[in-house]
């Protein structure tokens, strides 16, 4: 995935924010955290994976789907730009 490799740097930290939520799951948990705070935590970290997912859905999207594409299928290009439209909402 040559896409993953030019946002390497971007994706990593995701990644990281998203394994500092995990942790804050497990203390939470350890320390007997009230539900909703626990809830919090989860939903955050769900909605981080969620804009992990997005970005590499989209930069799949942009780099396989559109580009190979450019000038040749003008109507699959829109479509493959709807979808990317119908993901971010998704996802948020």
């Amino acid at each position: 995935m040559t896409h993953t490799v030019r946002q390497k740097t971007k994706l990593l930290n995701r990644v990281r924010r998203i394994r500092g939520l995990v942790d804050a799951i497990e203390r939470a948990l350890e320390s007997e955290a009230d539900c909703e705070h626990v809830m919090h935590v989860i939903a955050a970290c769900r909605g981080a994976m969620n804009g992990l997912l997005s970005e590499v859905v989209e930069d799949h999207i942009q780099t396989h789907l559109i580009d190979p594409l450019e000038g040749h299928q003008a109507e699959s290009a829109q479509a493959a730009e709807q979808l990317i439209d119908v993901l971010r909402r998704y996802f948020k």
